[in-house]
């Protein structure tokens, strides 16, 4: 019978691990469960929940640096960042409602698992960058630790980013340290209306090309704009091309005249604030504007940016597709009425790129290759790797490849 082990500390989630790897009896590594639907159906024999492992352990605002256990709450974490002007600078976003839960589910361990990054990636990096230490046990019933405290402690194998985005598949983490840093004074994102995909792929090219530092760079045709609450978005009756600037007050309302000026060629131009500024990167981040469309396929296209509305374009000329672009071109979110993942991995092979399939039912999840399919030898890189850390695939086995 299938059982849910609910570990309180990491001692009690090395028993487990050590006894389900005795028995040979597969573990479902799970958090908060709001990314439970991303990758492919994990085939285990029971559940390792690690939502009792959560607190934050360390918090040092001066060192830039926090240590908290995995099942501890994304909003937890930004919470207390919040009351020191502080934040995860990679932005990590909240998957909840695309992938058909609530909002706000997500743990710290969640992010770090499946390196998840916002719209501010292109200036600061993924969640690995930013991951500095960690305590885990493999999936041979060993306890390990790995990195510390500051970037500079980090020698030989990085196994932290080895253990970032390897979805749960090579070790149960118990603790976690990184790093996170100073939240800009002052947030405005400059709005341009009207742009078709070409033209806005010039336009925000031109803007991360510039000194004015855009920390966020995403376009949104007409139909995917209605759908973000913020009025002067779902009101533009048009395409909005969006450039966030963050920092000092001061610096912020000159880069923003800059710009402004730099663009006025490609249209009318309009401002958003702070909040509403946080609402549209949020919505951005999360893919919230594909969420809530029962029986559509929603996959996350990675190519360079110049190749993001020629891709964009030939997939929506051949099936019926909502799209936007974040990442200045480079990260093309695509809701599809049925998945066609030899057309998109078909545009993608001429441009150069990856896709992953993040929305899609448990028999297509099954079926088809939710992550990009690896060369012959890329796959046999991967299976060395899994059989140091888990040779008996005892941790979410099949997640990511059959």
């Amino acid at each position: 019978m299938a059982q849910i082990f609910k570990p309180a500390t990491s001692a009690e989630v090395l028993d487990v691990v050590a006894g389900a790897v005795a028995e040979e009896a597969a573990l479902e590594v799970v958090g908060g469960g709001s990314k439970r639907a991303l990758g492919r159906p994990v085939e285990a024999a029971h559940c390792l929940d690690l939502s009792g492992l959560t607190g934050i352990d360390l918090y040092e605002p001066a060192e830039l640096v926090m240590t908290a256990l995995p099942g501890t709450p994304l909003a937890e974490i930004e919470a207390a960042l919040a009351e020191q002007d502080q934040q995860l600078a990679f932005e990590p976003p909240d998957l909840g409602p695309l992938l058909g839960g609530p909002a706000g589910g997500g743990t710290i361990g969640g992010v770090f698992a499946c390196n998840l990054a916002g719209p501010r990636r292109v200036k600061a990096g993924a969640a690995r960058d930013h991951f500095l230490g960690l305590k885990a046990v493999t999936g041979r019933g060993e306890a390990i630790a790995a990195g510390g405290r500051v970037v500079k402690n980090v020698t030989g194998y990085d196994l932290c980013k080895l253990v970032a985005g390897a979805y749960g598949t090579l070790v149960a983490m118990t603790k976690i340290t990184f790093k996170v840093m100073p939240a800009p004074e002052m947030t405005r994102t400059v709005l341009v209306f009207g742009l078709d995909d070409e033209a806005a792929n010039k336009a925000m090219t031109e803007a991360q090309s510039s000194p004015e530092e855009v920390s966020g760079a995403a376009y949104l045709p007409e139909a995917i704009a209605q759908r973000i609450p913020v009025d002067y978005v779902s009101g533009a009756g048009a395409s909005v091309t969006a450039l966030r600037i963050e920092g000092p007050a001061p610096s912020v309302e000159e880069r923003c005249r800059t710009l402004r000026d730099r663009l006025g060629a490609y249209g009318t131009l309009e401002e958003l604030h702070g909040h509403n500024s946080s609402i549209l990167w949020r919505d951005v981040g999360g893919a919230a504007p594909l969420a809530g469309q029962p029986g559509r396929t929603v996959w996350r296209l990675s190519t360079t940016p110049t190749s993001g509305a020629e891709v964009a374009a030939r997939i929506a000329r051949e099936a019926q597709a909502d799209y936007f672009h974040d990442w200045g071109g480079g990260l093309i979110w695509l809701s599809l009425d049925e998945p066609h993942e030899t057309l998109v991995r078909g545009a993608l092979a001429e441009a150069g790129g990856h896709a992953t399939l993040m929305v899609a039912n448990e028999d297509q999840r099954r079926e088809l290759a939710v992550f990009e399919p690896q060369s012959p030898g890329l796959a046999a890189l991967t299976a060395r790797v899994k059989d140091s850390f888990d040779p008996k695939r005892i941790l979410n086995p099949g997640r990511m490849y059959a």
